[in-house]
């Protein structure tokens, strides 16, 4: 294995996870706003502003399916069971102990099997239970008429809109809190300028050079 600097993260990933970043703390904002946690908005523009954030990012997400499809970065969120244990281990052990993190970051493999089935999580279950309630609690007036105990629906609806959004916020706070394990400027550093060092194999740094000699930085 090579380590070399590898610009790892295009322009479009970079604004993807930050304008994702961003939205999700607007809508993080308002809907405690909504709930009473503060009052820094009236009611009526949390409302707006919550409906605003969550369709700018329900459309963010159709061109961020588009991308990970056509360019083929989805194959970076198979799970597999290589290297999980000790990176559960790590995570809820080692870090404390200041051990070297047992998974080193490559071209093909961005993200350690953890993170993966965390991603996974997040894309498969969190944000989809999230769109679905929320669709159907902004659009309550136009099936509530006329449907059987619509207003036990509602508050299923709701509480699973209010937990799912709980669950994201806290998955917010753990992926910050991770980035301070080891240099927090280290670790955020990379998706603003793109560039990481990464460990290449023999057939990678071949590809790089071969196929995409512009991201091989150093």
């Amino acid at each position: 294995m090579a380590e070399r600097l590898v610009n790892i993260y295009t322009r479009f990933e970079r604004f993807w996870h930050w304008a994702q970043a961003l939205l999700i703390f607007v809508l993080m904002f308002t809907g405690l706003g909504l709930h009473g946690m503060h009052h820094l908005l009236y009611f009526g523009q949390a409302v707006t502003l919550h409906t605003i954030a969550a369709v700018a990012l329900m459309v963010l997400w159709v061109f961020a399916i588009f991308w990970h499809l056509t360019t083929g970065t989805w194959k970076h969120y198979v799970p597999r069971l290589e290297g999980l244990w000790k990176m559960v281990r790590f995570y809820g052990y080692g870090v404390f102990k200041c051990e070297p993190a047992p998974y080193h970051k490559g071209y093909w493999r961005k993200h350690n099997p953890l993170q993966v089935l965390a991603y996974l999580s997040l894309k498969l279950v969190l944000f989809p239970l999230m769109w679905v309630s929320g669709i159907a609690y902004l659009t309550y007036n136009f099936w509530q008429p006329g449907t059987a105990d619509a207003s036990w629906k509602l508050e299923l609806i709701a509480n699973a809109h209010l937990i799912s959004g709980y669950l994201i916020a806290s998955f917010v706070v753990l992926h910050v809190y991770l980035l301070t394990v080891g240099h927090f400027f280290e670790h955020l550093r990379p998706m603003v300028t793109g560039v990481e060092k990464v460990d290449l194999s023999p057939e990678e740094e071949a590809y790089l050079e071969a196929d995409e000699p512009y991201r091989l930085k150093g």
